[in-house]
């Protein structure tokens, strides 16, 4: 076996390092954290050590996976390329902050770095939530240009956040129009539901719309809801309480399906 070649991804702190064919796919993976390198085949058992030679820290056990569920096994299968789960919150910011950073010097602060701000902000409260049986996804691609800022899947169901950088600010929401602080109203909620309706379409499962605000000093809801959450950065864990909706191994299917690229190309 020839051409592997040994790709790093981090999640909530841990690296994991892939070791990959030429067409992308993955044939073994080196936990760090477990000391231990999984093979998917025996037979490549050699080449693997090798690519790995010069990552390994200390003795390690080798051998297959232990007792894979079906999520991870097509999880394995996915083209890193493919693969959504590695995204930072706010990676499509990241990205375009790295590409175009701005001038140095600006009269009004840069409002990418604002949101970039609010999405890690919420993005780092639902990674807490993984020891809850919970998973999040983050900057999904949708077909367009848009993309959901989160994706929470646990026990609760599906939910689609939305993040607005609201820091020191009062808002106002009077469906579906949001004001924030002396801004002029805007019709946020529309997107909030249009994003989970999009999000519904492309796993087949139902979606739910919440609206996350960062820092606000106060927020009005002006008459009840239709379907949306508006919760508050400080109030993100509140969706741990929620359950009694999907099974664990759905929780397992539906976030392997959410983590591929190729599922949100049907999100129009």
């Amino acid at each position: 076996m020839s051409g592997l070649r040994v790709v790093p991804t981090w999640r909530h702190g841990q690296e994991r390092l892939y070791v990959c064919l030429t067409d992308g796919r993955n044939v073994a993976w080196y936990d760090r954290e477990a000391a231990r390198v999984n093979l998917l085949s025996e037979a490549s058992r050699q080449d693997v050590l090798e690519v790995l030679g010069p990552f390994l820290t200390g003795p390690v056990a080798v051998g297959p996976p232990p007792v894979p569920t079906p999520a991870e096994l097509a999880r394995l299968t996915l083209h890193p390329d493919d693969d959504l789960a590695p995204n930072r919150p706010g990676e499509a910011l990241h990205i375009a902050l790295d590409r175009d950073p701005g001038p140095p010097h600006r009269l009004r602060p840069d409002p990418r770095r604002r949101a970039l701000l609010a999405e890690q902000t919420v993005g780092d409260a639902l990674d807490r939530l993984d020891g809850a049986g919970w998973h999040a996804l983050h900057s999904l691609p949708l077909p367009g240009g848009d993309r959901v800022h989160h994706l929470a899947i646990g026990p609760g169901g599906l939910f689609a956040i939305h993040t607005l950088y609201a820091r020191k600010q009062r808002v106002t929401v009077a469906d579906p129009m949001v004001t924030l602080g002396r801004h002029d109203p805007h019709p946020l909620l529309r997107r909030v539901r249009a994003d989970a309706d999009r999000a519904s379409y492309a796993l087949t499962a139902e979606v739910h719309p919440v609206l996350a605000l960062v820092g606000p000093t106060d927020v009005r809801v002006t008459a009840p809801l239709r379907e949306v959450r508006v919760i508050e950065d400080t109030g993100v864990e509140s969706l741990a309480r929620l359950g009694g909706v999907l099974k664990p191994a759905d929780v397992e299917a539906l976030h392997a399906m959410a983590r591929d690229r190729t599922t949100w190309a049907s999100a129009g």
